[in-house]
């Protein structure tokens, strides 16, 4: 089980160095960062964590560095920490997804249950993208001749209007309905058509 690894945007080192202390004495992995640019530089590696950033640092801000995350595709849980908080940064902040904006300086307790929250979010991004993984993966490993069938039961084709559109019979095309049920690990017509409206909607 890989540890969490949490991702620490901060330019006031001294702030910084004691948030990654207390984070590895809670049993997590912690990298930091003292700007935006900082970060950017470096690969995110794929793995489960969060990010901790500062709103206000050198060069771009929390904020931009949040869009430009977004911008990219990136699903990083993000809290901020800051000591200049005011309501429209945090609206803008959460609005934008962030799980939590918090002041500094922030109590042990509070910043873990942020903590708690991000990397439960994070878990359950991943799970999602893991599930479309496999689905896109057992339906990119049908043949030819069985995503023509596919295509036509979720189009609400009859299994003799299959045959006659593809000039195969009757009992072929049972057999590679019953072959295409197999690989995707479906049992009806309706998720066969559910399993095909994710795909497409997730290919937009």
């Amino acid at each position: 089980m890989t540890r969490p690894l949490i991702h620490v945007v901060e330019d006031d080192e001294s702030l910084r160095l004691s948030l990654l202390d207390l984070l590895r004495a809670a049993g997590f992995e912690a990298q930091g960062y003292g700007s935006t640019g900082e970060f950017l530089l470096r690969p995110l590696p794929d793995r489960p964590g969060c990010l901790l950033l500062d709103v206000r640092l050198p060069g771009p801000s929390g904020l931009e560095l949040q869009a430009a995350l977004a911008s990219h595709g990136r699903d990083l849980p993000i809290i901020f920490l800051t000591g200049h908080a005011d309501v429209p940064t945090s609206v803008r902040a959460m609005k934008a997804g962030a799980v939590d904006f918090l002041e500094k300086p922030v109590a042990r307790d509070t910043l873990l249950e942020a903590l708690g929250r991000a990397l439960t979010r994070d878990a359950a991004a991943r799970a999602a993208r893991d599930t479309v993984r496999q689905r896109d993966a057992r339906l990119a490993a049908l043949t030819g001749r069985e995503r023509e069938v596919f295509d036509r039961i979720v189009a609400g084709r009859r299994n003799q209007q299959i045959a006659d559109e593809l000039g195969i019979g009757l009992r072929t095309v049972k057999a590679y309905r019953a072959q295409v049920m197999e690989k995707l690990g479906v049992t009806s017509a309706a998720e066969l058509g559910r399993m095909a409206g994710e795909h497409g909607a997730s290919s937009d």
